[in-house]
């Protein structure tokens, strides 16, 4: 035989072998959602842009319709897209969507450990625990309040420097930010020059910039390829390691001044519950899993909220005038007397976007939904961006627009599209109320200060997002704060 006619059965053999594995995976995952047809090994990857992921995925919907399968490499999941089924599966099935999905950037290193990316049981513990221990410190409370205004002073003091000359405000918002988690977690917040800080700062924005990256985009589609794949995405698990050690090092100050009857802060907090669970030999309480939870609180609340603030320093200056005036410091009971400014908060945050795909979920049990059968831990990738572009929810989903917040009278209205904070009681962001506090006191300080000046013609400035990944990222820019 011919060396052409080995080859040709060679050919046969591996087609046949991929068929039979197709089939099994079909057998093994059931009625799923139609989709676009995967091709083997590499899954639907071809057929989208990696660098454009998000947008290729809702450009998928268009055809596939709101629930559409599509193969990440090898991996088949489900994709969620529109308002009316992200309702019906994070909110009325919250339950049943509520494991946490593949997201391999994070768990080469935290291996399902911690609040964020757990799942099952231990998770269940760390954020009843969590939601407890913010309360009792304060969150969404005049304690907290009191902090983050402090903050903003500092913040202030800060833009005062700039004297009124171009700079670019990226470095200044996520040190008040980090800041408000710092004094959460760690009991204190540290000056802007402090140089551990600024290195707990660059490994944050560092990794939030690499998992939106298109090197992320391949990690998060072939993780046990891209692991042995050399490139920049390899520095997020050496990032993770570095934050660890950052934070091992406040644990072991903080079992040194431990006083039990007068916890200081979360860390605090936690190693009482690891006494107090001691003896328990199922405990989910350990050092290991307060490193991994305390990482996760400040990659969760550091970048997000100073990239949303990045998106929206302008207007407003007349409410804030009439309510608050020159004279004192804003604070939350302002908030309901200011209806365009909490307006135009929300409609920052649905515009930006600033997490379009949120983590991804799996599904707890096998349910059927929508007429398929989605089996136990199948991933989902719940489009949350569609849900606050969906046309049925907002009149005007591409323009920035805050009526989409206010009723016919100018008063505050909430919106169930917004999903900024994802959606649903089980995997809704914990630090919803701070986050919203922290947007409102340190917006309203910024512009009762300062009067912000563009270095072009609004209608010139580039908003698309300088990736879009994990998070979008807002392209750096500069801008003048004139003092008012």
């Amino acid at each position: 035989m011919d060396f052409s006619g080995t080859l040709s059965i060679l050919l046969a053999i591996c087609v046949m072998c991929l068929l039979l594995l197709s089939t099994r995976k079909k057998k093994t995952w059931g009625n799923l959602p139609p989709g676009p047809t995967p091709i083997p090994f590499l899954g639907n990857m071809l057929q989208v842009e990696v660098k454009e992921l998000i947008k290729s995925l809702r450009k998928l919907s268009e055809t596939y319709g709101p629930i559409y399968t599509f193969h990440l490499g090898s991996r088949p999941c489900v994709v969620l897209s529109g308002y009316k089924v992200l309702k019906e599966a994070l909110i009325d099935k919250a339950e049943e969507f509520s494991g946490r999905g593949d997201f391999p950037a994070v768990q080469m290193w935290s291996h399902g450990n911690g609040i964020v990316y757990g799942t099952g049981e231990r998770w269940r513990q760390l954020r009843r625990f969590a939601i407890t221990t913010f309360k009792n410190f304060g969150m969404g409370k005049r304690s907290m309040e009191e902090r983050i205004k402090e903050e903003a002073q500092y913040l202030v003091s800060e833009f005062r420097k700039t004297e009124g000359k171009p700079f670019d405000p990226t470095f200044f918002l996520s040190c008040a930010g980090s800041n408000i988690i710092c004094t959460l977690v760690f009991g204190e917040r540290f000056e802007y020059t402090d140089e551990k800080f600024l290195t707990l700062l660059n490994l944050i924005n560092s990794n939030w910039k690499l998992m939106s990256s298109t090197w992320g985009q391949l990690l998060f589609t072939f993780p046990k390829i891209m692991r042995h794949v050399p490139g920049p995405h390899r520095q997020i698990y050496k990032n993770y390691l570095k934050l660890a050690a950052f934070v091992g090092e406040q644990l072991k100050m903080h079992k040194e001044l431990l006083d039990p009857n007068n916890p200081r802060d979360f860390i605090d907090c936690f190693l009482i519950k690891i006494q107090q669970e001691k003896h328990n030999p199922n405990t989910h309480f350990n050092d290991e899993t307060m490193s991994k939870t305390t990482v996760n609180l400040f990659f969760a609340g550091t970048e997000t909220v100073s990239s949303t603030l990045r998106y929206g320093l302008q207007k407003l200056h007349e409410e804030i005038d009439r309510v608050i005036g020159p004279h004192r410091s804003p604070c939350m009971e302002d908030r309901s007397r200011m209806p365009y400014t909490d307006a135009v908060i929300h409609e920052i945050q649905r515009f930006a976007d600033i997490v379009p795909m949120g983590v991804p979920h799996t599904v707890t049990r096998d349910i059927q939904f929508r007429g398929y059968t989605l089996p136990k831990d199948l991933n989902i990738i719940p489009l949350l961006c569609t849900a606050q572009a969906d046309p049925t929810q907002f009149k005007n989903p591409t323009c920035f627009d805050p009526s989409h917040f206010l009723d016919e009278n100018g008063r505050f209205r909430r919106n169930d599209a917004f999903m900024a904070f994802s959606a649903g009681r089980k995997r809704v962001c914990l630090g919803e109320s701070l986050a919203l506090m922290e947007l409102f006191i340190f917006l309203t300080a910024i512009l009762q200060n300062f009067t912000l000046r563009t270095l072009v013609a609004p209608a010139e400035i580039d908003i698309t997002p300088e990736s879009s990944g994990l998070g979008s990222i807002p392209r750096p820019y500069q801008f003048c704060l004139l003092p008012r």
